[in-house]
């Protein structure tokens, strides 16, 4: 539940969940989060939601941080129908084209590229929240023997649809952009569609995601 309240500049209010990072206080973010949305509350015009806190912005204009805040600490979610959420198998080539950090992570876990490639590939990722660049999905949680920090001296350019892993999390990059993250593989399909307004998305917070290996020449002839 939310632990803290508080004012985040001049139109926007702060729900902090705690400090850890795990799926029981993230599925409560998220049933704030559609809850809040669904209602639509007046004045509240856009909700950022993280691993365990959940930002609030709202008009000026039309409501205020009291009646907000009364609104959220009201709010009644445990008859919410449990997240409506999906299980996506997620297509990637290892090939070593986009396995640009493979080396890097065999020397900092101390296993062979099979072995990173088999732990990766052996399990289920819960998606915690997109962001970042729009619609990049983090997924936890990678095993304790998988994580690995960032890289020293950041990408200036990271392919869009490189599957990524930092810390407890594996992320796919939406679009082409600066990053640390290292890198195993790279996805054919679109994460992100802008021309998709109403889900542009194609992982969403509460999802399940897998990851599936794909060969060079299915990666080519990949058709969505």
């Amino acid at each position: 539940m939310i632990k803290n309240i508080s004012n985040l500049g001049d139109a926007a209010l702060y729900c902090d969940f705690g400090n850890e990072v795990n799926k029981s206080i993230n599925s409560q973010v998220i049933k704030y989060f559609n809850t809040i949305k669904e209602k639509k509350f007046k004045g509240i015009n856009n909700l950022t939601p993280s691993y365990n806190k959940l930002i609030i912005s709202y008009d000026l204009k039309r409501t205020n941080f009291k009646e907000v805040k009364e609104y959220i600490e009201n709010l009644n979610i445990e008859d919410v129908p449990k997240i409506n959420s999906k299980k996506l198998v997620i297509p990637v080539c290892f090939h070593k084209t986009f396995s640009m950090d493979i080396e890097r992570l065999e020397k900092i876990l101390n296993l062979n590229r099979e072995k990173i490639l088999e732990n990766f590939l052996n399990k289920e990722y819960f998606c915690y929240m997109t962001g970042f660049i729009a619609g990049m999905p983090f997924l936890g949680d990678l095993d304790k023997n998988m994580r690995a920090q960032r890289l020293e001296t950041p990408r200036v350019k990271v392919p869009k649809g490189s599957v990524a892993l930092t810390e407890q999390f594996a992320n796919i990059y939406t679009f082409e952009s600066p990053g640390g993250w290292n890198i195993l593989g790279n996805t054919p399909l679109n994460v992100f569609d802008s021309t998709k307004e109403d889900k542009p998305n194609l992982i969403n917070p509460g999802d399940i995601i897998v990851f599936k290996k794909i060969t060079l020449d299915q990666y080519k002839n990949f058709n969505e």
